[in-house]
């Protein structure tokens, strides 16, 4: 079944990059399957590769037929360009409600539409259309008592916390999702369609109406109450910190949990415990198991009712592939268990994923499907049978230990290794007497025994999960062993404990109380642990993506472990140090970044409305001038540093800055700062003004703290990079910081390669664009300043630069409505050839002395 799921994956992935017409796979699917029958009592090693090879083109034909696929209703689209909508629709995905700032509140709902309405100033128009659609509701937190009993009073004050299967109206406009359109972007777009959704927009609690009325499944609408009952449950039996984390444990909730806590499990390596995962079926499964069977029901109830209640677990959580994949597993097991078969787990991880893949193909491209399954195939290929030589037999061994009769069954080492235990507990029979002692000593022995065996699984997790670490996000949990050595059996406690305290509360509040002070303490014993592991330096290191060779390399170490794990000792521990060395190379020896040697490189990165521009040397030396960033009032926990900026350059194949320049204080050039300071370790950060800003000043402080010398610039100086000169322009030498006009004080750069050069100008306005045009500045790049506003590219400016490319940093459907139509006529009159970010994506100029190019990113 390993092969069948191997072979099916890999015509998967074939018919992701090979397209090729569905009926050509469907013709050579039934061609495969008759030779293969043919061949089956002829030759049998040919009828299973034709087998193999009819999975495989089956798998190519399914993943190109389900691309063809509509992920919802695409009508919508064609009304989401930001226009007035009165929009009907009910709930199908619950959100949770979440306290912004004082007083105020946000609930992010999916939802389907039923009929919106188009108003303009022709009339208006009903359209009857069924789109996937996410909201987000803002307004003030109030109670479920709002308005439900009279449909005609609106959430003034107060929002009504809408539930799955309810109807709404409200005004809103729609957009569609767009992604950060640069190499190595999370692909948001497709995230989305994954769920139906297709469009996004926003609205207050005082837009909304509540509608009489059911739109949905009965069973979905039963599984929600049941999933909303047991946070509710959750949040009353545990403190404010500690009920989120549980959220998360225990039914995969964890919209509850900030960013920081995410961050510090995902810097040890124990994410895993916060999601959905193996351990946490295994343990309701074994719990449940365990406690029929002490109830003396009979072995087939026992595994009927422990398959029922995992597939319902399963269900409640609805977190997709690793819940599932567990709960398949666990259903091969108990059912071949029950036929009296041998256990194969490698068979079993086959069968389950095959099952799981035939229902959607598509989970194999998935970060979750993959992590899930190679976590299982790394115990069950290479931890397994490592135990099986070294721990194992041991453990067997310290059956019976009292029992001499069993020694002769026993290899010698064996016999000699239950002979030592016992005359050691003979010397200790005349303390503690007869019984006592071999009791204590055969389980001291187990305990120490099944110790070394989670270190070892823990460290060829360790290693087998550097590449997909690496590749996914950019981590080398070098903290991830002693970590999980004391996370993961706190976390078997936590499960326990929370699931007995849940029980118990339907019975008895107080009664619940001991098991929940018992899963308390276990749980800020693991969350301590992980605070502290996770604050040390080295928990942080990041690596770039690895390059191709690295992974074909790494991959194939792997699988070479696997396949020599059960042969001589010497193959055995040739695989092990192949996965090691592999492991050690990925985050020990950064790739060759991706550069044109000999040319002067200006990469515009698309952050949306922000800065962030990457300069590469004639020699290779790299300067990052600003950072992008959110705006604070718009209380997202995005951060682009760390999620649009760091994962372009980590694609590129960076792995530490030269320097990094901040053209002023303002948050959509600073706000992804601090994430590149500490993903890239720059050797100078650069400033125009040392500005008072409280922001900035928490900059310079982590800076101070990565111990990153801070260096200001003003007008006049003159530098030299890697080949590249650097002229800066402004601000003036006596420049002071003024709270009221930053863009003043913006670092305005003019870099040049020979005969080729390139004017930044951050968010410089007129006044400054004035000085800067006296020193006859010529460029053949412009980096037009302050994303387009009117205040800035003043016809003086121009004439000086007389560029021939222009490059706007700007954010799609930005507020402030940049770039300005009259900045975009005057570089049009000059002939200035515009760029923009929310156009073009990110945007590359290459300078080679002579003339300059432009490019834009390959993006699929």
């Amino acid at each position: 079944m390993l092969w069948a799921a191997l072979a099916y994956a890999g015509g998967i992935v074939t018919g992701v990059y090979a397209w090729r017409p569905p009926l050509w796979w469907l013709v050579a699917a039934i061609l495969f399957n008759l030779f293969g029958v043919y061949f089956l009592r002829r030759r049998a090693h040919a009828a299973f590769a034709l087998g193999l090879s009819a999975l495989f083109v089956t798998g190519a034909l399914m993943m190109q037929v389900r691309a063809t696929e509509n992920y919802g209703n695409t009508d919508v689209l064609a009304i989401a360009d930001g226009r007035d909508l009165v929009i009907t629709a009910h709930v199908t995905k619950e959100g949770s409600l979440r306290e912004k700032t004082s007083g105020d509140a946000q609930q992010r709902l999916d939802l389907e539409s039923e009929q919106i309405e188009t108003r303009s100033e022709t009339g208006s128009q009903i359209l009857g259309m069924r789109s996937g659609l996410r909201i987000g509701i803002f307004g003030h937190e109030g109670n479920d008592e709002d308005a439900k009993d009279d449909s005609a009073k609106s959430a003034a004050t107060t929002m009504h916390r809408f539930r799955y299967g309810e109807r709404m109206r409200f005004a809103a406009k729609l957009y569609p999702p767009r992604n950060f359109r640069n190499p190595g972007a999370f692909d948001y777009e497709g995230y989305l369609a994954e769920d139906g959704i297709v469009a996004l927009g926003s609205t207050k609690a005082d837009a909304v109406e509540w509608l009489p009325g059911f739109f949905g499944n009965r069973a979905e609408l039963w599984r929600t109450r049941l999933r909303r009952n047991l946070i509710e449950r959750i949040h009353g039996l545990w403190k404010p910190d500690e009920a989120p984390l549980l959220d998360a444990m225990l039914i995969g909730e964890n919209s509850f949990l900030g960013r920081e806590t995410l961050t510090e499990f995902q810097r040890t390596g124990t994410y895993h415990v916060l999601v959905i995962s193996g351990l946490k079926v295994a343990v309701l499964a074994l719990l449940t198991f365990w406690l029929l069977r002490r109830m003396r029901v009979s072995d087939l109830a026992a595994s009927a009712i422990t398959i029922l209640l995992t597939v319902a677990y399963a269900l409640l959580t609805d977190v997709g592939a690793p819940v599932w994949r567990a709960t398949l597993m666990l259903t091969l097991y108990l059912g071949a268990r029950l036929l009296y078969r041998r256990k194969s787990i490698l068979n079993t991880i086959g069968a389950a994923a095959l099952s799981l893949l035939i229902v959607d193909p598509a989970a194999l491209l998935g970060a979750s499907f993959q992590l899930s399954f190679l976590c299982v195939l790394i115990i069950a290929g290479i931890g397994t049978p490592l135990l099986e030589r070294t721990t194992q037999p041991l453990s067997r061994a310290l059956r019976s230990l009292d029992a001499t009769g069993y020694d002769a069954a026993l290899s010698p080492p064996l016999a000699q290794f239950r002979l030592d235990l016992r005359m050691i507990a003979g010397r200790l029979q005349r303390f503690f007497g007869k019984r006592i002692p071999s009791i204590a000593i055969s389980a001291a022995a187990r305990v120490l025994l099944s110790g070394c065996e989670f270190l070892l699984i823990s460290t060829v997790l360790q290693a087998g999960f550097a590449l997909p670490m690496a590749y996914y996000f950019h981590r080398a949990t070098l903290v991830s062993l002693p970590a999980n050595v004391l996370a993961v059996p706190l976390t078997e406690i936590i499960m326990i404990a929370a699931l007995a305290a849940l029980t118990a509360s339907y019975l008895s509040l107080a009664l619940a109380k001991v098991p929940a002070t018992i899963a308390a303490v276990a749980l800020h014993a693991m969350s301590g642990s992980v605070r502290w592991l996770g604050a040390l330096r080295i928990a942080d290191t990041r690596v770039p993506t690895p390059q191709l060779t690295v992974i074909l390399l790494a991959a194939g170490a792997m699988v070479l472990a696997m396949i020599l794990s059960r042969r001589g000792r010497w193959l055995v521990l040739t695989g092990w140090l192949a996965l090691a060395l592999s492991a050690f190379w990925i985050c020990a020896v950064p790739p060759d970044p991706q550069l044109r040697h000999a040319v002067l490189e200006l990469t515009a990165i698309d952050v949306g409305q922000g800065d962030s521009i990457l300069l590469i040397s004639p020699q290779g030396r790299t300067l990052l001038v600003d950072a992008g960033g959110i705006p604070y009032w718009m209380h997202s926990e995005l951060d682009i540093g760390e999620d649009v900026v760091s994962p372009y350059l980590w694609s590129r194949g960076f792995h530490q800055l030269d320097v990094v320049a901040l053209t002023h204080a303002h948050a959509d050039h600073m706000g992804g700062m601090a994430a590149v300071l500490a993903n890239f370790h720059p050797r100078e950060l650069w400033l125009g003004v040392n500005s008072p800003s409280p922001q900035l000043q928490t900059l310079l402080r982590e800076a101070k703290a990565l111990k990153i010398p801070v260096v200001l610039h003003k007008a006049g100086d003159n530098l030299e990079i890697g080949g590249a000169r650097i002229a800066i322009l402004a601000p003036p030498r006596d420049a002071e910081a003024h709270a009221s006009r930053p863009n003043d004080e913006s670092l305005v750069i003019k870099i040049s390669y020979e005969a080729t050069s390139a004017l930044l100008e951050g968010d410089a306005e007129k006044k400054t664009e004035k000085q800067v045009a006296q020193e006859n500045p010529q460029a053949d790049v412009l980096k037009v300043a302050h994303h387009g506003s009117s205040t800035s590219t003043i016809p003086e400016l121009l004439a000086a630069v007389h560029p021939t490319l222009a490059i706007i940093s700007v954010g799609t459907r930005n507020v402030y409505g940049h770039p300005k139509a009259e900045v975009l006529d005057r570089l049009a009159v000059a002939h200035v050839r515009t760029y923009r970010t929310d156009m073009d994506g990110a945007v590359t100029f290459y300078l080679d002395g002579k003339t300059v190019s432009s490019q834009l990113a390959a993006l699929r």
